[in-house]
């Protein structure tokens, strides 16, 4: 379905990074107001989720997650603050830091999966079905592969706040 905003801008309605960048935005705005009365942030939740996948340095899930250092060190502040996550030292390097998730975290994980499904099969629900699985086979094999990661670029584009 085209809305009113994209006939009023017809050139943007084919322009990629704006289609994306304006889903992305509208999504996590969504996913922000949705998990407020659960106290976690989509950013938070994608930390606490890939540091549940292992034993995982704090700079390797900010890698994973994409987030720069700065936010990661925020936001892992914020999840220990909460009692959600904890830095322990890794098995393998002393030095290092990892992110362990306390079962506190791993409730707040369970709950915050099942608001994001609701979220996630209402904003699919615009689509018809079979389109469903293309759209979210197709973008995965975007955003997983030829653009997982930036290029190189003379200004690096900052992700908006």
């Amino acid at each position: 379905m085209v809305t009113d905003t994209l006939e009023a801008a017809p050139p943007l309605a084919s322009d990629l990074c704006w289609l994306l960048s304006r889903a992305s935005h509208n999504l996590t705005t969504e996913l922000t107001a949705a998990l407020e009365d659960l106290g976690i942030s989509p950013r938070a939740h994608a930390v606490l989720t890939t540091a549940l996948t292992g034993e995982h340095t704090q700079t390797e899930i900010a890698r994973l997650v994409g987030l720069d250092k700065t936010t990661m060190v925020v936001t892992v502040d914020e999840l220990e603050a909460a009692g959600l996550a904890e830095r322990r030292s890794s098995s393998t390097d002393r030095r290092a830091r990892v992110i362990v998730v306390t079962a506190a975290g791993r409730q707040s994980v369970e709950a915050a999966d099942k608001v994001l499904d609701r979220v996630r099969d209402d904003v699919l629900s615009a689509l018809e079905p079979d389109e469903r699985e293309i759209f979210l086979t197709a973008l995965s094999r975007l955003a997983c592969g030829r653009l997982s990661e930036p290029v190189r670029c003379a200004h690096p584009v900052r992700r908006p706040r």
